[in-house]
């Protein structure tokens, strides 16, 4: 992909990823290296580091909460789950998409 391209597909993932994150907790509570891979899959973002400082500011604002859950496997697993205010942001983000996203393709589609 040339350097144009994903500097604007980097732009729209930051203005989108906090929104995804929601949705993805809508399905319930997960623990971050679960969700973190589950983004980097569906390339919206690059590593795990990009996820941790967005879920501290989501829990920051009341949209998601964390317990710490033992594991068998070794060490706790901080778990994230969706508030109802996390859940009224994605019902809110979900009303205003379509409608955006239907402008910006009807703009960009129109012959100059």
């Amino acid at each position: 992909m040339d350097a144009p391209e994903e500097r604007i597909l980097t732009n729209l993932r930051k203005g989108v990823l906090e929104f995804c994150v929601l949705a993805y907790l809508q399905a319930g509570r997960t623990y971050g290296l679960d969700l973190a891979r589950r983004l980097e899959t569906d390339r919206l973002i690059a590593s795990e580091g990009t996820l941790y400082p967005l879920l501290a500011r989501l829990r920051s604002a009341g949209m998601v909460e964390t317990e710490w859950v033992e594991s068998d496997a070794g060490r706790p697993r901080k778990y994230y789950t969706l508030t109802n205010l996390g859940a009224e942001y994605l019902d809110a983000f979900r009303s205003a998409w379509a409608p955006l996203r239907d402008t910006v393709d009807r703009t960009v589609r129109r012959p100059s």
